[in-house]
């Protein structure tokens, strides 16, 4: 690995811990203790919590983003000493795509489309609301919001196995294993969901 990948593998990883990491605060924790504060606790700590956590969220999913596309570009599209294009990485033993490069890919759209929720529903929506500028549109934008942080904790498990555990777990590709990770990411999350609940209403 050159010191460049290196860079980049880390920057990315680094970047997706802190990214993650903050979706799953909002999603397990924060959602709940919101619905525990009254209005006061709100505006005296929500000012103060909520800036502060989603510039970390916003800019970790960016940092991701930007690192995962110029390390699939070096690892996937690049050869030493041959230059750009698809390498024996990318390509299967048939001409097609490998498996790892498929695995690869579906985590990267998904991956993407959280991205996307990230910069252009959920940020723009909360920067309305903490801005003061939402008026008779807040609780449409807190529900738009919500519901794409949300699907991005639905969608953040299957993301995981095609970038990590698939290549790692040494998986052929196949369309059944994708939609048994799938299954599997929804089916953790529920539950992750249904804990941060349970644990809201014991402790």
């Amino acid at each position: 690995m050159n010191k460049l990948e290196f860079l980049f593998r880390w920057t990315h990883v680094f970047a997706g811990i802190v990214w993650i990491g903050h979706l799953y605060f909002f999603n397990f924790v924060n959602s709940q203790l919101q619905g525990k504060m009254d209005d006061a606790t709100k505006k005296s700590v929500n000012p103060q919590l909520m800036p502060r956590a989603l510039w970390w969220f916003r800019w970790g999913a960016m940092a991701t983003f930007l690192s995962g596309l110029i390390l699939f570009a070096q690892i996937y599209l690049h050869t030493p000493e041959l230059g750009w294009g698809a390498n024996m990485i990318m390509k299967g033993v048939e001409g097609g795509l490998s498996d790892r490069a498929r695995w690869i890919m579906w985590g990267m759209l998904f991956g993407s489309i959280m991205w996307f929720n990230v910069w252009f529903i959920i940020w723009p929506a909360q920067k309305k609301l903490l801005g003061g500028t939402a008026g008779d549109a807040a609780p449409a934008l807190r529900a738009r919001a919500g519901n794409a942080s949300r699907l991005n904790t639905y969608l953040s498990a299957p993301m995981l196995v095609g970038m990590l555990g698939a290549n790692h777990a040494g998986m052929g590709f196949s369309y059944g294993a994708l939609l048994l990770a799938a299954l599997l990411g929804l089916a953790v999350i529920k539950a992750a969901y249904a804990h941060s609940t349970f644990v809201g209403q014991t402790v």
